[in-house]
């Protein structure tokens, strides 16, 4: 309902007056928006990074408790034999991206912990790009 000021003019907003509104919200939306998701993609990568260096850290104690690498990540989440305690409470956690992380024991006596980016598949770039423990070392 519109309502008329002193003047005898109705009062209310014109055409132009909301149409420069939205003009103004859309390239708020279009230079914000792009920034929000970088960060956001950014955000999942460190935590992706975090959750490995959890990991590396309780197969490292493993490997000094027991004198040899797990079989698998799932033994962390085993009690120990000598503590009677898991590695790892719960159960092993998904990457950022609901996959789970790759473990690898490799030739050299080491190991290797991967997360394949969002889409689950080696290589990639941006957010699909691997995340891997070995990264970190070097």
């Amino acid at each position: 309902m519109k309502t008329k000021n002193k003047l005898g003019r109705q009062a209310g907003f014109t055409l132009i007056e909301i149409l420069v509104v939205v003009l103004i919200i859309g390239l708020l939306i279009g230079v914000v928006g792009p920034n929000v998701w970088n960060t956001f993609i950014r955000s999942q990568k460190g935590v992706a990074e975090q959750q490995i260096a959890n990991l590396v850290s309780s197969v490292s104690m493993f490997e000094l408790n027991n004198t040899r690498l797990p079989d698998s990540l799932e033994e962390l989440t085993e009690p120990d034999a000598i503590t009677g305690k898991p590695w790892l409470n719960g159960s092993l956690p998904p990457d950022p991206w609901g996959n789970e992380y790759v473990y690898d024991m490799l030739p050299d006596g080491g190991f290797e912990i991967v997360s394949y980016g969002k889409d689950g598949m080696p290589g990639g770039e941006g957010e699909n790009a691997d995340i891997s423990s070995r990264e970190e070392e070097e």
